[in-house]
């Protein structure tokens, strides 16, 4: 895990996969927001938490996107809490993340600087680019740790209407899944 990416006073997290609904760690303040020329794909493998080595799951990570808006969640960390939810979170996203800073802006118009947990091509879990229906046939299949793949899928899915801000690659593989599974 490669921490260049510091973490200064009452910072703020930005969260765009399974951290929009399951922050497992305290937090002063949670606020929809969005980061500005990235796009969440369902491009990285899970080897630790929706999969395993033998059978990886896919996850989202972000992508360069000229001209995009990805939609998450930010969450406001004390600095007395700082430490220990960063040492959390570095675990928690060992599998080819790393930490980068990016400017966050808040629904309520304010922007931030918030840490994102980013996954690049070049890490060993990456997975790419595959057609929906392929990426959505993995997950229907996918287990590991932290539970099927199905369900982080649907999760995000659902967190992200809740703030009521669906991402189209979300929806389209979860459609996809849907298909698969009315066909089985």
């Amino acid at each position: 895990m490669a921490a260049s990416a510091h973490i200064a006073p009452n910072a703020w997290i930005f969260a765009y996969g399974s951290l929009i609904w399951r922050a497992d760690f305290p937090f002063e303040a949670r606020e929809p927001g969005f980061i500005s020329d990235f796009g969440r794909r369902f491009w990285q493998g899970s080897t630790d938490h929706r999969g395993v080595p033998e059978a990886p799951g896919r996850v989202v990570t972000l992508v360069d996107a000229p001209g995009e808006s990805c939609w998450g969640v930010a969450y406001c960390i004390s600095a007395a809490q700082a430490p220990i939810v960063m040492a959390q979170l570095d675990f928690r996203e060992k599998g080819g993340y790393q930490r980068r800073a990016v400017p966050v802006m808040l629904a309520s118009g304010i922007e931030v600087e918030g840490l994102v947990y980013h996954a690049t091509k070049e890490n060993p879990n990456y997975l790419g680019p595959a057609r929906p229906a392929e990426i959505a046939s993995q997950i229907s299949t996918a287990r590991g740790p932290s539970g099927t793949n199905r369900e982080y899928l649907f999760n995000l899915e659902s967190a992200l209407n809740a703030i009521r801000q669906p991402d189209d690659h979300v929806s389209e593989i979860a459609n996809a899944l849907r298909s698969l599974e009315q066909d089985r």
